[in-house]
């Protein structure tokens, strides 16, 4: 194989509310923690044992303000991205690291919000969401 491949698919719970950062420009940017959970039976003391990974997930834009208004802590979602590791210094100077999940479609699975549709007046949009520009024409 010729080429190289960064993708993610993740489904998973919100492990907090989604927090958004706004920039002068006018773009935005939202960040959630997600928790997906692996179960086995351990053969030694046959007893269920779950282990749970927490992903750092970022959303730009339009994509973004979405989450914010549909997602909160508990909600299952689909994401489709890519892994970005960040370098940066701390206030002491010394170097720290993240791994994030920079999403470009997603899928809202539950939100809590649905079960209160009758009493909200912010009802959830369609749930499929692609937040590149990429056209949807697809050549097969």
């Amino acid at each position: 194989m010729s080429g190289t491949l960064n993708k993610v698919m993740l489904i998973g719970h919100l492990g907090d509310d989604v927090k958004m950062h706004y920039f002068e420009g006018g773009g935005c940017i939202a960040r959630f923690p997600l928790a997906t959970n692996e179960s086995y039976v351990s053969k030694q003391t046959n007893e269920r044992i779950t282990n749970t990974e927490w992903h750092n997930i970022v959303l730009r834009n339009k994509a973004a303000e979405i989450c914010e208004k549909y997602l909160s802590k508990g909600d299952k979602i689909y994401v489709e991205g890519r892994i970005k590791s960040r370098k940066w210094q701390d206030d002491a100077g010394n170097d720290r690291y993240s791994t994030e999940i920079q999403v470009n479609d997603f899928t809202f699975l539950t939100t809590k919000k649905d079960g209160d549709t009758e009493n909200n007046s912010k009802s959830a949009p369609e749930t499929n969401h692609n937040s590149s520009n990429e056209s949807d024409d697809l050549p097969f």
